[in-house]
């Protein structure tokens, strides 16, 4: 699938740079604007575990705030007391990396088992993670639970407590 040329613009102007690996726009804002990004399980060469690149720029900044206000361990420490957490992440994870494989192409899938990147990737879940009881990154479980909902991102949004999910990022 070609990305518009608009679309690439726009995803340039978020990144501060031409975007790599690109392969779709897999949710939009309600202004039409790219939020979360797919990108390529193979980038340069290389193995790219990273399915879902969030991009919206309030998401960003709220997710942004909220990691630096100690969220992270607040979250993980609920998970490490919880079994049926744990197990959900797992599920999640593995989820994901099934995801990830339907979105690969042949060629793609050929390349990575050719350089040993297949068998990294089948070992890492969302945002790349290799510990499926840790969280490490809000903004990559939110990516991915704004395209299939998960057991992070969902907890993300009972921390906001239903109140609007967008706050406009201070301007550059």
């Amino acid at each position: 699938m070609a990305i518009a040329s608009t679309d690439l613009e726009q995803v340039a102007a978020l990144l501060g740079r031409h975007p790599r690996g690109l392969e779709d726009i897999a949710v939009r804002d309600a202004a039409g604007a790219p939020a979360v990004l797919r990108v390529a399980s193979l980038v340069d060469g290389k193995p790219f575990p990273t399915l879902f690149w969030l991009v919206d720029p309030a998401l960003c900044y709220r997710i942004d705030t909220l990691e630096a206000g100690g969220l992270i361990a607040q979250l993980q420490g609920r998970v490490d007391a919880d079994a049926q957490l744990r197990a959900a992440m797992r599920r999640d994870h593995l989820d994901h990396i099934r995801l990830r494989e339907r979105y690969m192409s042949d060629a793609v899938r050929a390349r990575l088992h050719a350089t040993g990147g297949a068998a990294a990737l089948s070992r890492r879940g969302i945002g790349g993670i290799a510990d499926f009881a840790r969280i490490r990154c809000l903004h990559t479980w939110y990516a991915a639970h704004l395209v299939v909902p998960n057991t992070i991102g969902a907890l993300l949004e009972r921390h906001w407590d239903s109140g609007p999910r967008r706050e406009e990022a201070p301007a550059p």
